[in-house]
């Protein structure tokens, strides 16, 4: 089973997403167990406060130092991590090797930054990978999170009946997955591509390689500058 542990300034944040559809079932299964902290609860005076101000000046405020700090060092009270995941602007871009490797870790403590960033030093103190989820900025890591969680607990063991369908997807052979099609087999008079009706294994997975390559040169070609 993977631990995933979150902290959060905004736990709420999160609502159903875990609980829900293939994540909810992995979670119930204990292939995958997410637990959220709120970093609220580790604020400091009676306004269990948690940012402040940045030095310097400058628009926008800071998550503090002191309650992050106790908030990690409980966690690594109860658990050694395999990784300590912070999500900011300079972090390596996530790709689907990458959540192959995380799908067998079995601790994994994730800090959402939120408001205008977090106090370096607590970056400079914890982090053991840093990550983004691409070159844009949203108003908190809390959506990093929970993609990121949601992308390893899919391929964890067991996550998906169908295991060979995660092996299917995009982006794990450097290809787009080829178009998928459903009932019924005439829709708008566009029909279903033959080769899918054939029963024929050899030409379906003929077809569906060419598909996916014809699908990447035509919407990703970087993918394929990539893979050579």
């Amino acid at each position: 089973m993977i631990n995933i542990d979150i902290i959060t300034a905004v736990p709420k944040v999160f609502g159903g997403f875990f609980t829900e559809s293939v994540i909810g079932k992995a979670t119930k299964n204990n292939i995958a167990k997410v637990n959220i902290i709120n970093l609220r609860d580790y604020g400091i005076n009676k306004y269990q406060q948690i940012d402040d101000a940045p030095y310097g000046g400058g628009a926008g405020m800071v998550l503090m130092a002191e309650p992050l700090n106790n908030a990690i060092k409980d966690c690594l009270q109860e658990k050694k991590y395999d990784e300590i995941i912070f999500f900011l602007p300079e972090g390596e871009k996530i790709n689907q090797k990458m959540i192959n490797g995380y799908s067998l870790c079995q601790n994994i403590l994730m800090i959402c930054g939120h408001y205008k960033g977090i106090d370096q030093r607590i970056v400079d103190a914890y982090a053991t990978k840093i990550i983004s989820i691409g070159d844009f900025i949203i108003t908190g890591g809390e959506l990093a999170a929970a993609l990121f969680a949601d992308a390893v607990i899919r391929v964890c063991p067991g996550a998906i009946g169908d295991e060979q369908s995660a092996l299917e997807d995009s982006f794990q052979d450097n290809l787009l997955s080829p178009p998928v099609y459903t009932r019924p087999e005439v829709f708008n008079n566009l029909k279903v591509p033959s080769e899918l009706l054939s029963g024929n294994h050899k030409l379906i997975a003929n077809w569906k390689m060419e598909q996916a390559v014809e699908k990447t040169k035509k919407w990703r070609p970087d993918m394929l500058e990539e893979k050579e």
